[in-house]
């Protein structure tokens, strides 16, 4: 049965990207907001088992969402509640199919490790949000195991040291309930062995996502203010 619960996922997976795709196409010829990455991702969290619980009011633009990170299927989640792009290992542009279906949903890729383009990678993501494409990052630079919240890294949120005009800082906590324990990516599980686990697991699981109030960054100034209160309302949450 896992064999067969994996096959079937990934058809529908493959199914609904056949569908999306040209879908997404004729938005861009006519130049209009394309719908069809959002409605894609959120569809495949569906797949994968996840029914997403929207507490509190995503911004639609001019936002920041700084989230706690358990598995890739926060990603799923948050870019079906929000249309959120985000911001990814430069790695992950590598990866077959993933890299490419990423750039589709404007994914900023960022490396750490080369400190010379720094200032072209934040310019990068605060052109995303001048473009009104809200944008996600997960400070903790890693995913956790959800029952305790990692040390924020106040480098990744440099794009809000001064913020562009206008932009507020949402803080979201992420909660898989009972599944947690199954489902977060922690240790050293290879990405592959982790999605394969996910897509034989057992039935559906209720992820909730808790859109937090907003705050302006302008009242917390600099990065590490800013990290610290955005993990503070997250912790609270």
């Amino acid at each position: 049965m896992p064999h067969l619960r994996l096959t079937l996922r990934l058809l529908a997976m493959i199914t609904t990207l056949l569908i999306a795709l040209p879908l997404h196409g004729i938005w861009r010829l006519v130049r209009a907001p394309s719908p069809w990455p959002r409605l894609f991702l959120g569809t495949v969290a569906r797949i994968v088992g996840a029914r997403a619980r929207i507490v509190g009011t995503p911004r639609r633009r001019d936002v920041v969402f700084v989230s706690n990170h358990l598995s890739w299927i926060d990603i799923l989640l948050l870019a079906g509640a929000s249309g959120s792009a985000f911001v990814a290992k430069a790695e992950l542009r590598g990866v077959p199919v993933v890299g490419w279906l990423c750039t589709l949903n404007h994914t900023i890729f960022v490396s750490r490790e080369d400190r010379l383009r720094v200032a072209d990678q934040i310019d990068r993501i605060r052109a995303a949000l001048i473009a009104a494409w809200p944008v996600t990052i997960f400070p903790e630079g890693t995913t956790g195991d959800g029952r305790t919240l990692l040390p924020f890294k106040a480098a990744l949120l440099a794009v809000l040291d001064p913020p562009p005009a206008g932009t507020l800082v949402q803080p979201v906590r992420i909660d898989y309930g009972t599944a947690t324990d199954e489902l977060a990516w922690v240790g050293d599980e290879h990405g592959q062995s982790h999605a394969l686990r996910v897509l034989r697991r057992r039935g559906t699981f209720v992820a909730t996502l808790t859109f937090l109030d907003a705050f302006d960054p302008l009242d917390h100034p600099g990065r590490k203010a800013i990290a610290a209160e955005a993990r503070r309302r997250i912790e609270a949450a």
